[in-house]
């Protein structure tokens, strides 16, 4: 930031969206160190510019290029990113015309780059004159706000259901929460959000889930910081009654981070010989921690690949085995639209070999007879039914179950969670048995 002034709300948004776009970083690192250097009162506003350009920016860039004579240089992706924010300013949030402009061009001078204050002023009063013409020259899948590749995808994919996923993809996502029945029953916690002044209504797929009417800080919840309440997305509630561990036996959540799903299960089932939850990164490892300790729950912490697990697991000695995969996260675009820019279509087979190769490397550890839960938030079918039916071919023990529900669409071996603007995130369930 250039003067040494304290950055804004708009050059902070513009360098957090900038290291996205050239670093190919993920948006929480570089907006976690945005919001550190803007004012509380301005928070906000921050996270708004950043998720809500991110969830457009294929349209918002489509319409700039069309005002630039030339594409900025990389050094000035900030400014880039600037016209965007001021697209966004302008025609999806509530903030006067005038106010929307000066604020970008003045983000100008605190980003050290007063010689684009013209540009950046020239090109969104063009946009403001033109409006009803910016979108005349854009391809489907910028209209829509989707790499080509994504589009065609879900077009390919679900060709019922593509408008659903593309409309759900650049929504704001709800906020939902899991209820810890060891403290509290569903209807209970309703009435104790409704004493806080906080609308909500219960989930229809999870029994221990809460949708709010608007999202809240966590401290706001009542009981939070006691264990009372986690915040989870009704489809990943799931998850735990699918596995459904029963008493005494010995349970492995195998990519556990952040440990949403593993604490769930021990809130389900108290009586479990032993939770192991294990995830590459240590790191992430210790957010499981984190969740653990809140929640009051025990569990023992392994670091480790689960494509190759480490020797202390043994073999054929757990239960059940939760598999909640490394995915393209096309599910859960919503919550995390920085995959928009972040996936590549070579990424989906190289994330399908990796998914192979977890499921090789965690079968072993399996006893006959139990059961594996293999969950992705993808809604691809490379990474979902069709990679199952690859594991399933080389693997004559393992018995795809049905589930025992009748949500989803049927896909393959499991179920398909299709995310929807008014519903849960998109997640996809199979259950295998390994022969006794």
């Amino acid at each position: 930031m250039g003067g040494g002034r304290k950055p804004d709300c708009r050059a902070a948004a513009a360098t957090a969206l900038a290291r996205v776009i050239n670093a190919g970083e993920a948006l929480d690192a570089p907006l976690a160190d945005a919001l550190g250097q803007v004012e509380p009162r301005d928070q906000g506003l921050l996270k708004e510019l950043c998720y809500g350009t991110l969830r457009h920016y294929h349209r918002l860039d489509g319409i700039v290029a069309r005002y630039l004579d030339k594409p900025l240089k990389r050094r000035d992706t900030d400014i880039h990113v600037l016209l965007l924010i001021g697209l966004h300013q302008l025609f999806a949030l509530r903030i006067p015309d005038h106010a929307a402009l000066s604020t970008c061009v003045e983000a100008c001078r605190h980003l050290g780059k007063p010689w684009a204050t013209r540009l950046v002023n020239g090109v969104l009063r063009r946009c403001l004159r033109e409006a009803d013409s910016l979108e005349s020259e854009l391809s489907e899948a910028q209209r829509l706000s989707h790499p080509n590749w994504l589009l065609s995808a879900l077009q390919q994919s679900w060709p019922d259901h593509w408008q659903q996923l593309v409309e759900a993809n650049n929504q704001h996502p709800p906020m939902c929460l899991r209820i810890n029945r060891r403290h509290e029953t569903r209807d209970g916690y309703l009435q104790r959000l409704r004493g806080a002044g906080i609308e909500a209504e219960s989930c229809v797929l999870a029994d221990t889930g809460i949708r709010l009417a608007s999202p809240v800080d966590v401290s706001a919840l009542p009981g939070f910081e006691d264990g009372h309440v986690s915040v989870q997305d009704e489809a990943a509630q799931l998850s735990a009654g699918l596995l459904d561990p029963q008493p005494g036996e010995r349970t492995l959540d195998a990519c556990a981070a952040p440990g949403g799903k593993a604490c769930h299960l021990l809130e389900t089932q108290p009586a479990l010989a032993e939770l192991v939850a294990m995830d590459s990164d240590p790191s992430r490892l210790a957010r499981v921690e984190d969740n653990l300790a809140r929640l009051q729950l025990p569990a023992a912490l392994v670091c480790g690949d689960a494509s190759a697990p480490p020797a202390e697991l043994g073999q054929a000695c757990f239960d059940r085995i939760l598999v909640d995969a490394p995915c393209s996260g096309s599910g859960v675009i919503r919550r995390h639209p920085d995959i928009k820019l972040l996936r590549r279509e070579e990424d989906i087979a190289a994330l399908a070999d990796q998914q192979l190769e977890i499921l090789e490397g965690l079968w072993p550890l399996l006893k006959p007879g139990g059961r594996l839960l293999y969950v992705t938030c993808s809604v691809l079918p490379a990474e979902n039914a069709e990679l199952l039916a690859a594991f399933l071919q080389r693997r004559s023990e393992a018995t795809p179950l049905a589930l025992p529900v009748d949500w989803g669409i049927p896909a393959g071996p499991g179920r398909q969670l299709l995310s929807s603007a008014t519903g849960c995130d998109g997640l996809y369930y199979a259950l295998l048995q390994k022969a006794a």
